[in-house]
């Protein structure tokens, strides 16, 4: 009996203190760019545009992302230009410029494949043109996914996922003619199980590698009681007691032959603590800092 107690009591705190782990995990911003598709299928499906869209929910309903919205990204602007121009009413709250987030990392990708192989036995009892017969199938499906900075625009990470699927058996024969890209009479099918699975393994190896970068948010302003107010809340997973390290932003280093920028050097202040976390920012108070913190600082999650 002690055994047992001691067992549930070890698993009770176990438990407990694996939530706080994980509530305590701060989001990281992802945008997923339209997948380049370099297979031989085309047609209506738009697999690329399809395969984000699938890459974007799976990232949203695995909760450990804030995934910003890529896609809509120039209907969002369209709107923006129109608040902004002369033919918009003044009246009212439109769309304002200035608060598009900015990604952390933007998520590539590239099918390679996209593969179904069918076979079909003899013709059993037909009725109406509908014919039972015995029906196989094989799907495959490769993508590779890349993480890129999208301060540096370096490539962080790259790998090749894969998804396999098969059914066979008895079937009715009939015509799959206007099945789209990932609805439901596409998920049931091979190919629409083995996008899934490479889907998924997608959304593990980016969480996998997610983890190894550093949060990073910005100093939004200091508030008339010297609190810092941080640009993330309850919702990018902060809360209460996370030490930050506060940094200025000097000048961007950029390569002499590309012109490419090559990230900014950043002088570490010190270290702040989040003492209230509200829905989208957060107030922090200077633990040591060696001078004030100002608006645009760097804040970084201590790992």
């Amino acid at each position: 009996m002690r055994k047992m107690m001691l067992f549930f009591s070890v698993f009770f705190f176990v438990s407990f203190f694996s939530g706080m782990a994980h509530a305590a995990v701060l989001k990281k911003t992802v945008a997923v760019s339209d997948f380049e598709n370099k297979t031989n299928a085309a047609g209506a499906w738009q697999i690329g545009t399809g395969m984000a869209d699938m890459l974007t929910d799976s990232l949203i309903q695995s909760g450990l992302f804030i995934v910003l919205e890529r896609q809509a990204l120039n209907a969002v602007l369209a709107e923006q230009n129109l608040g902004a121009s002369t033919r918009a009413s003044k009246a009212g709250t439109g769309a304002q410029t200035g608060n598009i987030k900015k990604a952390q990392v933007i998520v590539q990708g590239a099918v390679t494949e996209f593969e179904e192989q069918k076979s079909e036995g003899g013709q059993g009892l037909s009725l109406y043109g509908v014919s039972l017969r015995s029906k196989s199938a094989t799907a495959h499906v490769a993508i590779i996914i890349r993480l890129i900075d999208t301060t540096t625009s370096q490539v962080l990470a790259s790998q090749r996922v894969e998804g396999d699927a098969s059914s066979g058996g008895v079937g009715f024969s009939a015509s799959v003619a206007g099945v789209g890209f990932g609805q439901e009479s596409f998920k049931k099918t091979p190919m629409g199980k083995a996008t899934q699975m490479a889907i998924d393994r997608a959304v593990e190896y980016i969480a996998t590698q997610m983890a190894a970068i550093p949060w990073k948010g910005k100093v939004i302003k200091v508030d008339e009681n010297s609190m810092i107010l941080v640009n993330a809340g309850t919702q990018s997973g902060m809360s209460k007691g996370q030490v930050l390290r506060l940094s200025k932003l000097g000048e961007s280093v950029v390569d002499p032959d590309s012109g490419m920028e090559l990230g900014q050097e950043a002088k570490v202040l010190g270290t702040v603590t989040v003492e209230e976390a509200l829905e989208k920012y957060s107030k922090a108070k200077a633990i040591i800092l060696s001078s004030p913190a100002q608006a645009g600082d760097l804040v970084e999650a201590l790992q």
